[in-house]
């Protein structure tokens, strides 16, 4: 059995030390510098050496073998499994902040959207097709009320996921969730403004492209459409990131005026 070795984990004053712990420990078994069959300090050393108590000892633990980093042993405590690269895949809320975040996340959703937009169109069927003409009638409702329609919007994509009939589209879509929708994580389109309704009706314009495509099962039609409007969604998150580093950086030169 491999034994552990001495760690630094010294907590600065966050307010979650429970989060702060399991990154100090995952960042310790993903540099390997904890090797895989390594013997994790056990709960009593891990609250010595960091301040924090058994509880929150115990919930890092907890969250650390919940992906997958550690395995525990009854009566042996917890080790470091063989396999730590496998696993699972997450996404973490409190990470996703900025608008490279939100790009990032759009390039990884635009490979899968498009061939489900296409396998969408192949497959579906007459209740497929009502379930997402209703999320398109949703989307528009929020619009007229002065919503973002991010709730929406999302049901509208899940139901074309929901039309491949392949179940692990939609799960994977379910588990990425909002993320899909970054507006409401830029703060932009709320409102009742004239710019707000024309912004999301150039969105609601590539919904419905997608939509007729697949209503009419043109595969190839259907994968230029949700192309088209993924394209089209990065072009539109990079202006506005781009826009919100101006701000920024005016703001920062101001003060320093």
């Amino acid at each position: 059995m491999k034994k552990s070795k001495t760690l630094s984990l010294a907590l600065g004053p966050a307010l979650n030390r429970t989060q702060e712990l399991t990154q100090r420990l995952a960042a310790e078994i993903l540099s390997g510098r904890l090797q895989p069959g390594a013997r994790l300090p056990t709960e009593q050393e891990l609250s010595l050496a960091t301040g924090v108590s058994r509880t929150v000892v115990r919930e890092a633990v907890a969250a650390l073998r919940a992906d997958g980093l550690v395995m525990t042993r009854q009566g042996l405590g917890a080790f470091v499994p063989a396999d730590v690269q496998r696993r699972p895949f997450r996404i973490d809320p409190d990470e996703v902040k900025s608008g490279k975040d939100v790009l990032q996340i759009l390039e990884l959703r635009m490979g899968l959207e498009i061939e489900a937009s296409g396998l969408a169109a192949e497959r579906r069927t007459s209740h497929d097709l009502v379930q997402i003409e209703a999320a398109l009638r949703s989307i528009e409702a929020e619009i007229e009320v002065g919503g973002n329609a991010v709730d929406a919007d999302f049901r509208f994509h899940l139901a074309i996921f929901r039309s491949v009939h392949n179940r692990y589209f939609p799960q994977f879509l379910e588990f990425l969730g909002n993320f899909i929708i970054p507006r409401q994580i830029l703060n932009i389109a709320n409102g009742s403004d004239p710019g707000r309704v024309r912004y999301l009706r150039r969105i609601q314009t590539e919904h419905v492209a997608i939509y007729q495509a697949i209503r009419s099962q043109n595969t190839a039609a259907a994968r230029k459409a949700a192309r088209r409007h993924l394209s089209n969604s990065l072009n539109r998150y990079q202006e506005i990131s781009s826009r919100a580093s101006r701000r920024a950086e005016a703001a920062r030169l101001a003060e320093a005026e």
